[in-house]
This record gives structure tokens, C-alpha cells and sequence, in this order.
């Protein structure tokens, strides 16, 4: 067996946090995309640009905190990357939207970014690839142990379909009313290695599958492996990628809580001798599609005990979970955001509202999403 790979799982904190996000480069005018990132990577300054790295398109911005030790602190950290993107933005004349699926633009006017490695992407995958206007938060967790790593991830599987109802947030895409609450992760679905992870028997089985899928040339490095959830090897985390972007501060701090509030918990069990419990698959991909198509309002079959709940009481299973975790962390306050989601609506279900209120004009809807990015947290929220 090649030990390559377990080399490279790099020895973190436990619970530490780093954050992704991708935005949209936008015309302050019409709200379409605009193919500029090549040139704000430029114009960087060197130790802006360490924070910045090329997604797919060249309409996409990904900024990357350090790492943070906190929730507060991660938060503090997105807010100037928001700020600090959006003055250098500025420059060209352009603005950032933050949704996970852009409403109207046209897929035929994206380019590709000019790397090796997203150039590998675009000649595996064509088509499927420069429709991907979609964008993501990605929470990455610190795990101290590669097979620590795979075992959270295991019974993270439990949890991706309410984790995914109520972030969801791309009703729209390619001009229309996709009848999705979240549009990007049926379209970014459609690439491979990005759904459910197996359920794996440690970190050597992992190793494993990187390597055979390297050695059949599935992919060229782990991370090309794009699960909803996934260990990560060169940070050292487990990584959640299930959620769709949002302009709201709050609401990102929300879905970062839970995230290391999930890992905690899951970790404590461990310790305590509580095994993971075998999931069912064939349930996990049913309240994984009707996580995409009808966010919260819909009936799921837990596939740990068999039962059907509402996504809306499995959502509070899930905080009923990491309540005892999240008050000796002292991050609860952030989940209340949670409950708000709950009475009030994810992201999907506010964008639509408001779009009725638009007369679905997706212009409109657009310019008022970017107007609505926050780039600055109160402090009574927290």
C-alpha cells in the first residue's frame, strides 16, 4: 500500500476553522458577470493575493481566510475578505454578488480560468463545466488525526440533506425559475465525485481510493474528489461543501457554528465509546435530492432509525444534536439563526418572495442581491 498520501494529511487543531467563499464579478449596471478575474489577480497586492485563488470561470472570485480559532473570528475574517475584495473590485468597476447560482447569466459568454488545473477540468468535463455558474461557502474544520478525519466524515453523512435544506439558496438559474431551492448543487451535481461520500473503513481505504483514481486518471490530486463532505488532506479538515453562498453574514456564522459544532460533537461521541451507526444510502440520496428540490418543505426518511420526519424536524434533530456542544463552546447564539431559517425561510425561499414582489424581473432581483451583501457584522448579533 503507498503511504504518499497519508503523508500529506497535514497535522491540525482540532476545530479549527477556515473558510472558502466564491463570489460573483458583476457589471454594477446590468448585474451580469464579467470575465475580469484574471485581471483583479493582478492588480493584488502580494499579500491579498495569498488570499485569493481562480475557481472555474474567470467570472469567479474564491478568497480563503487563514486560520481562525473561533467562530467570531472566522466571521471577522470573511467580512474583510468581503470588504477587501470588494474595494479592489471597485477599481474595475465591478461588484460583488453572493448567491449560489447567478439568475440570468448566459453560460456561452463564461471563460475558463487558463491553469493547468482548471484547464484538466474543462477538457474532462466540457460542457458540464462552463455551465457551472454556481458558488459556494466552503467550512473546513481542523481534525487532528487522518482516521479521526474519515470516521467524522462517516457520520457527517447523516446530516448533509437538512444541512443542505437550509442554506439552500439559487432558485433561479439561466433566466429561469428552476423550481430547485438549490440550483448550484443539481448543477454542480452533474460533474463526477460530487455527491454523497461512501461510507469508508478508515483512512487507508481512502488512500486507496485516491490512489486507484489517480492511477486509472480520474483525477490527477485528492482534491478533485468533490464530495458534500470530504476529508481534506493538505489542510488537515474535514470540509463542507454543501452550502450555497449568502450575502448574509449571520447566516454564514449560523452554518459555520453548526459546521464545528457537528465535528465537536461527533468527536466527543467517539470518545466516549459511542460508534458510528450504519446509515442507509438509499435514504441518504433521497433527502439529498428533496434537500435540493424542496429545501425545507418536504418529508424525508432518516437514514439512521428509518423514521419520516419534515426536513423541518430533522433540522432540529440536528440541533438538538450539537446543543450541548454548542452552549460549552459558547457558540449557540450563532444557532439561533437556525431557528430563524426554520420560521422564516432559507435563502431560496426569501430570493423567490421577493422575486414575485419584482414581477420576476431577474435584473431587479439581481442588483437587489448585490446591494444586500454585508460586509460588516453588527455586534448585538453576536
Amino acid at each position: 500500500m503507498p503511504d504518499k498520501i497519508l503523508e500529506i494529511y497535514k497535522q491540525n487543531k482540532l476545530l479549527t476553522i477556515g473558510i472558502e467563499e466564491e463570489y460573483q464579478l458583476c457589471n454594477p449596471e446590468t448585474g451580469d458577470l464579467v470575465n475580469i478575474v484574471d485581471k483583479m489577480m493582478d492588480a493584488a497586492d502580494s499579500d491579498l493575493r495569498k488570499q485569493f485563488s481562480y475557481e472555474l470561470l474567470l467570472s469567479v472570485l474564491e478568497v480563503r481566510t487563514g486560520i481562525n480559532q473561533s467562530v467570531e473570528e472566522a466571521v471577522s475574517a470573511i467580512a474583510e475578505m468581503r470588504r477587501k475584495s470588494a474595494a479592489l473590485a471597485s477599481e474595475f468597476n465591478i461588484v460583488l454578488g453572493l448567491s449560489g447560482a447567478h439568475p440570468f447569466a448566459d453560460w456561452r459568454d463564461q471563460k475558463f480560468v487558463g491553469t493547468d488545473d482548471y484547464q484538466w477540468v474543462k477538457n474532462q468535463l466540457q460542457y458540464l463545466a462552463r455551465r457551472n455558474i454556481t458558488f459556494s461557502l466552503h467550512v473546513h474544520i481542523g481534525v487532528d488525526d487522518p482516521n479521526k478525519a474519515v470516521r467524522v466524515n462517516n457520520s457527517l453523512r447523516r446530516w448533509i440533506a437538512p444541512l443542505m435544506a437550509i442554506s439552500a439558496n439559487s432558485p433561479f438559474f439561466d433566466g429561469v425559475r428552476t423550481g430547485m431551492m438549490s440550483t448550484r448543487t443539481v448543477q454542480f451535481g452533474t460533474f463526477p465525485r460530487t455527491g454523497i461520500p461512501p461510507h469508508l473503513n478508515g483512512f487507508e481505504e481512502y488512500q486507496t481510493l485516491v490512489n486507484k483514481y489517480i492511477e486509472s486518471g480520474s483525477i490527477t490530486k485528492a482534491r478533485q474528489i468533490w464530495w458534500k463532505v470530504r476529508p481534506h488532506l493538505t489542510f488537515g479538515t474535514v470540509e463542507f461543501r454543501m452550502f450555497d453562498v449568502h450575502g448574509s453574514l449571520k447566516r454564514t456564522g449560523a452554518f459555520i457554528a453548526l459546521a464545528q459544532a457537528l465535528v465537536g460533537q461527533i468527536i466527543e461521541d467517539f470518545d466516549c465509546g459511542k460508534l458510528e451507526q450504519p446509515v442507509y444510502d438509499t435514504y441518504l440520496l433521497d433527502g439529498y435530492w428533496k434537500a435540493r428540490r424542496f429545501g425545507l418543505d418536504c418529508d424525508i426518511i432518516c437514514p439512521f432509525d428509518g423514521v419520516v420526519r419534515s426536513m423541518r424536524k430533522e433540522v432540529k434533530k440536528m440541533l438538538n444534536f450539537v446543543k450541548q456542544f454548542a452552549e460549552k463552546k459558547g457558540t449557540g447564539v450563532w444557532l439561533k439563526e437556525i431557528e430563524d431559517i426554520l420560521e422564516n425561510g432559507n435563502g431560496a425561499e426569501q430570493m423567490l418572495d421577493l422575486a414575485e414582489e419584482l414581477g420576476d424581473d431577474l435584473v431587479a432581483l439581481q442588483k437587489s442581491m448585490i446591494s444586500s451583501v454585508e460586509y460588516e457584522l453588527e455586534e448585538e448579533l453576536v
